[in-house]
């Protein structure tokens, strides 16, 4: 199994692969910290599962070199799941990309990061309708405190491809 961590710049990428993975990879507070993609391992249930943080990305049509590593390791890894990594105090930012991933079919779980930062703004999010609305996993973290990863790693061995049709009728819209 291979795992991509993917999402927008400096929503906490590194900081899960680092709790997942046991490694060391550098954290900043500034957009664009990992360019390239670096990969590590867990294990979930006995299975070696490859994990690669991939660079942040706003869109997977590419603006810039970062754009352009995460579209490729996308592209290339055709196999794996996809963890969805926002910003749960800017959730229509990451949201974009999040709907890009799924229009591609990937098997896909969302992981609403800093879920403290939105709860000190006073910003509440509906968990369930979310994940009703998108028909796969959501999942509220922090990844600096581990919060909510026990239940990130059960929701990966849950996903499947995604069906945008599907998720269309379940907003309210015609396919």
């Amino acid at each position: 199994m291979k795992i991509l961590l993917m999402g927008n710049p400096n929503v906490g990428k590194s900081v899960f692969f680092n709790r997942l993975t046991g490694a060391n990879v550098i954290e900043s507070n500034y957009p664009g910290t990992t360019v390239d993609y670096t990969k590590g391992y867990m294990r979930i249930e006995g299975e070696d599962v490859e994990i690669i943080d991939v660079p942040g990305a706003f869109s997977l049509e590419p603006k810039d070199k970062a754009e352009e590593v995460a579209a490729k390791m996308l592209r290339e890894n055709r196999d794996a799941t996809v963890v969805c990594v926002i910003d749960a105090s800017k959730v229509e930012r990451g949201l974009y990309l999040a709907l890009e991933i799924m229009e591609e079919g990937y098997p896909l779980v969302i992981a609403l990061n800093m879920w403290d930062v939105a709860e000190d703004k006073n910003i509440q999010i509906d968990v369930a309708r979310l994940k009703e609305i998108l028909g796969v996993p959501v999942v509220h973290t922090v990844a600096i405190s581990g919060e909510g990863f026990r239940e990130l790693v059960s929701k990966i061995k849950e996903t499947v491809p995604v069906e945008m049709d599907k998720i269309i009728k379940r907003a309210g819209g015609e396919a």
